[in-house]
């Protein structure tokens, strides 16, 4: 059982960075691929991004057009860790982000990922 808790999330202004992290416990953090997801009010959850690492020198991310050049995911097998590195943030960004671990390689539809996070609320303001 893998548990995940987000934190980071503020209200920021149009233009605006923040770094989202995802603390992992409870399993062997490595050997899963993490994700992103998002979600918007009045909107289904979205894949953001996903980020999977098969050894120290060797990662695979994937994202969303829609972040795509602004947005960066990483993670820290040390500290079993994932972040979201967000920069150049729109009001369309405003969500309720989530982590999310699954094994295997990485998935973009959130019915693959089996665990996780409470989310932490992101509000980009014009």
């Amino acid at each position: 059982q893998v548990q995940l808790v987000e934190s980071g999330g503020e209200a920021v202004q149009t233009g605006g960075s923040l770094r989202l992290s995802c603390a992992a416990s409870g399993g062997t953090f490595s050997s899963y691929s993490m994700g992103w997801f998002r979600q918007a009010p009045g909107k289904e959850r979205e894949f953001v991004a996903a980020v999977r690492s098969w050894n120290p020198t060797v990662t695979y991310t994937h994202y969303a057009d829609s972040v795509k050049g602004r947005f960066t995911i990483s993670r820290d097998n040390a500290k079993n860790a994932v972040y979201l590195q967000m920069n150049s943030l729109k009001p369309e960004d405003t969500a309720v982000y989530y982590c999310a671990a699954k094994s295997g390689s990485v998935a973009t539809s959130e019915v693959d990922y089996m665990y996780w996070g409470q989310g932490t609320q992101v509000t980009v303001s014009s």
